[in-house]
């Protein structure tokens, strides 16, 4: 009886214990959403990341995403890639979930990638091989890839803008062209064309950027029509801007 009796107090006790152990607790990421996307439109996939900047990053995503309400025209499916399908933190801290990890296998195909800016393209971000590689691969097939602001970075550090003209956040320019002595950059711009690449000097002319775009690709028509649904005054005209025409050289 007493045998018993120890017996069971200490199954008592080793069952305590073993109910007041920290487990670390197990961090699944969250499934890619069932995102649909049109076969028939653009896709446009935008690269986010901790720290993006809101402006850069939401006026030429409200420029493109406007396109489905426009009739007659090869619209744009709009999404967001990271390296994470986890919450990302813009700078000024809102909470973004991406639609796709570029990591990992299921990638749609992009046409349109657009580089918004982020806090740490200047330096940090510049070290992340997975990133521009992600870059490097999507722009050999993308029939344009913009950026936004310092974003322009991210490009040049790809190596993607090597023998093209582009341009950057205005008082970044000197930075930028120190670290990328060897590229054509232009100043006094709000954006740049130069082949399949379209760098934006950033901020609130970010919309321009996406409306030259959208100009480009529909028509002065549509892009007047865009700009007039975000009570923005649209003339391409009025804003500074170069074009390089290769065809013309």
């Amino acid at each position: 009886m007493k045998n018993s009796i120890f017996l069971l107090v200490t199954l008592f006790f080793l069952t305590a214990c073993q109910s007041n152990e920290v487990h670390a607790p197990v961090k699944l990421e969250r499934e890619s959403p069932n995102l649909t996307l049109d076969p028939d439109r653009y896709n446009v996939a935008f690269l986010i990341m901790d720290g993006v900047y809101n402006t850069e990053l939401t006026a030429p995503y409200d420029i493109f995403q406007h396109t489905i309400f426009r009739k007659n025209i090869k619209a744009m499916n709009t999404f967001m890639v990271a390296n994470t399908l986890e919450p990302i933190t813009s700078f000024e801290r809102i909470r973004i979930l991406p639609d796709f990890n570029y990591l990992k296998p299921g990638l749609p195909k992009i046409d349109i990638l657009v580089v918004p800016s982020a806090e740490h393209h200047l330096d940090t971000d510049l070290e992340d091989e997975a990133m521009l590689s992600f870059v490097r691969e999507v722009s050999q097939s993308a029939q344009f890839v913009t950026s936004h602001c310092d974003g322009a970075f991210v490009l040049a550090k790809a190596g993607i803008l090597d023998g093209f003209v582009s341009t950057t956040f205005p008082s970044d320019i000197d930075q930028y062209k120190k670290t990328f002595p060897n590229l054509d950059v232009r100043k006094d711009v709000l954006f740049v064309h130069d082949g399949k690449f379209i760098t934006s000097a950033g901020g609130a002319k970010s919309f321009e950027a996406a409306l030259y775009l959208c100009e480009h690709l529909y028509g002065a028509e549509i892009a007047r029509s865009l700009a007039g649904g975000l009570v923005i005054d649209w003339d391409l005209e009025k804003v500074p801007h170069v074009v390089i025409d290769k065809q013309a050289n």
